[in-house]
């Protein structure tokens, strides 16, 4: 049985005829005559008898010598008539489903009745036809999912009268694979459907003929849900469907998507008999569909720029629907355990931390604390799911990427992924020096959920050391045991970003940390973090959790605008709305008018009180708050040097709190790595 995710954010409806929302239509209505297949036979019968009588009037006696090709007889006895209502090159003598996947049907496209006068009886296959069919074989349909590029081919009436839902993902048949957006929603629309249902109903999905797009789609769904290879889910689908995806392009889409090997073993099947027979038209050249799904190369999505600088602004990963981030932000809230609020589920719940000042620095005498040094990067949360990993970026909207997180399970490739595990980090960019090439790197330095259950409560210790144990260790495991196996048939290499786990030190180590870790950094770092060794985790603003910064990259985000009298504002956040900071002004290098409407970053010079630009802030979509500015503002008349803040941290690690738990963190650490060794 195919599952869909569950990401525990609604109640269970309470049947399944629930109504989908804007693209979807749910009709329902009395139930009406179903036609037996002797009725359908006479019927079709009786319009054929008709039309020979039409095509006759004299009555004289109809000799056929030869079998009638009905594909091209029908599809040109009528050239103006095709023009508005043509059917597909190769639909008549494709055949018309496959057999079930799960709960999915396979199947070509339906025509409507606007066909009949082109199609003879016996080769109709109409929505009539398609439920009848599979009511036939005991099944009854609940969904119908459609991709082809048009409307053209039937109206939605039979469906609205059986109460069948009916959901248009639109995919161009030629010169592309169908988007990533769309396969997600394909994906997130069959899961849903089959989440919400309570008696087995079936889903029909079609393209034209029910072989590219519509078997792409399938094995997307097939990757996503069920432990399986590339090579298995196209053997799985083309048994089903023969000869199954035919487009060599599509395979190859398939397999670079989710960072497999090809092997050199798999042929892409023949153009299908069917198909070839009707791609001529009557002067010899190829007929032109803009839907159909032909033989023709396309253009393959690019997942790796090698050759594009990389920046923090790049937008990564692919979009969601709608309701699908509603549900992950929804979740999000729950395990972090925070109220709705005005905003409802808008604002980003991760945990920020404030501007050291002389008044918060005490804290490190009351509290036990660990440093890391503060990347100059962009912020991410990452949900990773059994279908896919999610990240929520700073104006909390969620976009998908294909990476592969397993869990413990008999510590061997093909074991269980992750689900519903949710991490906090940064994503930075890394340049090597001495190729100069770069990467892109998220250094995870938090988990609040692992696997569904809620850890925000436990110390940062305990959640820090489960990364690594329940993350980090099975990703490199299997990456260890793919590598070293015959077949490695997963990339990992092929990844968007690599992935680890971001390093904390003891605050003894702070001075070595400044003067000799960050310079040898290969990405920018603009200070240091101090988190709270035993604090649990604090969503939003956690007063416990502090970040010390060079002097010269102490920084406010405002909203900068230019009003209607040409006049320069910088503003604010304060209770959700904006405000004018009057007397604030902002120096630019290039002209002003390129920034307005836009969240930009500033750092303070003294000499001149005046905010400097110095970048915007692409991953935000509201200013700082006006309590985050003040602190900010504190932290730069304070002025705590890197001169200061070393005195102050040596008179610190002194103090019984740090002296004891530092020789027994040392003792650990070194038992630690020398486990490791053996």
């Amino acid at each position: 049985m195919i599952v869909g995710m569950d990401l525990n954010a609604f109640p269970l409806p309470e049947d399944d005829e629930d109504p989908y929302e804007t693209q979807i239509e749910h009709y329902s209505a009395p139930e009406e005559h179903v036609e037996s297949a002797v009725e359908i036979s006479r019927r079709e019968r009786e319009e054929r008898r008709k039309r020979l009588r039409s095509d006759r009037p004299d009555d004289r006696p109809v000799h056929i010598s030869q079998p009638v090709v009905y594909d091209h007889f029908y599809q040109n006895r009528n050239s103006t008539f095709y023009d508005k209502s043509r059917i597909p090159p190769g639909w008549l003598d494709c055949p018309a489903v496959g057999k079930e996947i799960g709960c999915i049907i396979p199947s070509k496209v339906p025509l409507g009745e606007s066909y009949n006068d082109c199609v003879p009886p016996g080769k109709r296959y109409s929505f009539k036809q398609a439920v009848h069919k599979q009511e036939v074989l005991g099944r009854k349909l609940g969904l119908v999912i459609d991709l082809t590029n048009t409307s053209r081919y039937y109206q939605t009436t039979d469906l609205k009268k059986k109460g069948i839902k009916h959901v248009k993902i639109q995919c161009r048949g030629r010169d592309a694979v169908p988007e990533n957006a769309s396969v997600n929603t394909f994906v997130y629309e069959v899961s849903q459907f089959l989440l919400r249902q309570k008696s087995n109903k079936y889903i029909l999905v079609h393209c034209t003929h029910g072989h590219n797009r519509t078997g792409y789609m399938i094995i997307h769904y097939l990757m996503r849900t069920q432990p399986m290879s590339v090579t298995q889910a196209i053997k799985f689908f083309s048994e089903a469907r023969p000869p199954g995806i035919y487009k060599p392009d599509y395979i190859d889409a398939l397999y670079a998507f989710y960072h497999e090997r090809r092997p050199e073993s798999l042929v892409c099947p023949p153009t299908p008999e069917w198909k070839r027979s009707s791609d001529l038209d009557l002067n010899g050249e190829a007929a032109a569909d803009d839907d159909d799904d032909d033989g023709a190369p396309t253009a393959l999505p690019e997942n790796h720029e090698t050759d594009v600088m990389l920046t923090n602004d790049d937008v990564l990963g692919d979009e969601i629907p709608h309701d699908q981030q509603v549900q992950m932000r929804q979740f999000c809230y729950q395990q972090l355990k925070l109220n709705t609020g005005v905003r409802g589920h808008a604002q980003f719940p991760g945990s920020h931390p404030v501007s050291l000042n002389r008044d918060n620095l005490q804290l490190l005498r009351q509290r036990y604390y660990y440093a890391t040094w503060k990347a100059d990067g962009t912020r991410y949360m990452m949900l990773i799911t059994i279908d896919g990993c999610y990240l929520i970026d700073r104006s909390f909207n969620i976009r998908r990427v294909q990476m592969r997180f397993p869990c413990w399970h008999n510590k061997g490739v093909g074991g269980m992924n992750h689900h519903l595990t949710l991490l906090d980090g940064e994503m930075i960019i890394d340049t090597l020096p001495d190729s100069r090439k770069q990467e892109r790197r998220y250094l995870i330095y938090d988990m609040m959920v692992l696997n569904n259950e809620p850890i925000i409560e436990r110390p940062f210790y305990e959640r820090w050391k489960m990364l690594e144990k329940e993350v980090i260790e099975p990703r490199n495991y299997e990456r260890h045991n793919i590598y070293q196996s015959r077949n490695p048939y997963y990339r990992f290499d092929l990844e968007p970003f690599r992935v680890r786990r971001k390093d904390f030190w003891l605050l003894s180590t702070v001075n070595k940390v400044l003067k000799e870790f960050i310079p040898k950094l290969s990405h920018e770092a603009d200070g240091l973090i101090f988190q709270g060794w035993d604090d649990p985790y604090v969503p939003r603003t956690h007063e416990g959790l502090l970040k010390w910064k060079y002097a010269q990259l102490n920084s406010v985000d405002f909203l900068f605008e230019i009003g209607s009298d040409d006049r320069e504002q910088l503003f604010l956040h304060e209770r959700g709305r904006k405000k004018l900071m009057e007397g604030n002004t902002a120096e630019f290098r290039d002209p002003p008018s390129s920034f307005s409407g836009k969240i930009i970053e500033c750092s303070w010079d003294p000499d001149r009180q005046v905010w400097v630009y110095m970048r915007i802030r692409t991953d935000k979509s509201t200013p700082n708050d006006i309590n985050t500015y003040r602190k900010v503002m504190q932290s730069i008349n304070d002025n705590i040097t890197e001169e200061i803040l070393l005195n102050e941290i040596n008179e610190i690690i002194r103090l019984p709190i740090y002296a004891d738990r530092i020789r027994m963190d040392s003792k650990a650490h070194l038992h630690t790595n020398s486990a490791r060794r053996r």
